[in-house]
């Protein structure tokens, strides 16, 4: 398969289990299309192209050619500058690797990740929330992460790339969009009425139990097994974690429980403060069923030799 049908075929995924819908996703790739031909012709130059078809800014071919061939790829979870020399040191023993994919974002897909935060808005609705009002926290809370990235040293990695000449991608939404409808459709075909029985559920789950034999289990932060839930709110998409005043509107939807990847020390207390149910999926152990959902749908067209790295398991959810 060639980079960019793999690139295609990964934008094809994220919008497919996206929770907008192709219909709302199209729409908005045809208000960037038009946005980007008013555009005066000094200011096109600077333009991101891939906006234009790729909804997800937090997911590009970082280096390479599109029309390398890839037979094989080295697949983690996050990819710096030390992963590339491992992986150049590979290459250099004999093992033959022509991709280098990395779930979360580098370069000029961390620079703009902040703008993948917008989907959180139909996540809230979708739980019975206004949408004006998580638009209006939605858009402080992407304020906020839009100024720490700034700061950043984004083409770091990539630079090492360009130098070792290895082709590099990451997949970062697709991915997420993908663990979060298979944990949603757990839950929903399961129906648990207690935060253990959501344990039991996670537990069932290749890459929660590989997490678990190396001490980082699923586990309740908030509550106990015997809590009983009724409206299960799922934090595994949208980028980063969403506005802190959310939890508030949450709770007087209904949700008693949010199963989600981590938190930060505000976010838990505002939980807490809101009696909502928290359970960590533990984050590495959910981005890689999110990539592992995504490397399955790719080799149901053509099969990889893949390695792991950086955290990475490889674990096949395809039903032979």
């Amino acid at each position: 398969m060639k980079l960019k049908e793999i690139y295609q075929k990964i934008i094809d995924l994220g919008i497919e289990s996206d929770v907008r819908g192709k219909k709302q996703i199209d729409q908005m790739l045809s208000l960037k299309k038009e946005y980007y031909e008013k555009l005066e012709q000094n200011r096109k130059i600077f333009f991101d192209k891939d906006t234009l078809f790729n909804p997800f800014s937090d997911t590009r071919i970082l280096f390479g050619e599109l029309d390398a061939t890839i037979n094989s790829m080295i697949v983690g979870i996050d990819v710096d500058i030390g992963e590339l020399l491992f992986v150049q040191m590979l290459k250099e023993k004999g093992k033959k690797i022509d991709l280098v994919v990395s779930h979360h974002p580098l370069g000029r897909a961390y620079a703009s990740f902040y703008e993948v935060m917008d989907l959180q808005v139909d996540l809230f609705y979708k739980e019975g929330l206004n949408l004006s009002v998580s638009e209006n926290l939605l858009t402080q809370r992407k304020a906020e992460v839009e100024r720490r990235v700034s700061a950043a040293n984004h083409q770091r990695c990539v630079d090492i790339a360009k130098w070792l000449n290895i082709n590099l991608l990451c997949a970062h939404t697709p991915a997420d969009n993908l663990a979060y409808n298979y944990i949603k459709e757990l839950m929903d075909k399961n129906k648990p009425t207690t935060l253990g029985k959501i344990l039991d559920i996670l537990y069932s789950i290749k890459e929660y139990q590989d997490a678990a034999a190396n001490n980082n289990p699923p586990k309740i932060i908030i509550g106990s097994n015997f809590s009983r839930i009724s409206k299960i709110h799922i934090e595994f998409t949208g980028g980063t974690e969403g506005p802190i005043n959310i939890y508030s509107r949450l709770a007087a939807s209904g949700i008693d429980t949010i199963i989600a990847m981590h938190q930060s020390e505000e976010h838990f207390k505002k939980c807490k403060e809101e009696n909502i149910n928290v359970i960590f999926a533990p984050h590495i152990a959910s981005d890689t069923l999110g990539m592992n959902l995504l490397l399955d749908n790719l080799e149901k067209k053509e099969k990889f030799k893949i390695y792991e790295f950086s955290g990475f398991r490889r674990f096949s959810h395809n039903k032979n």
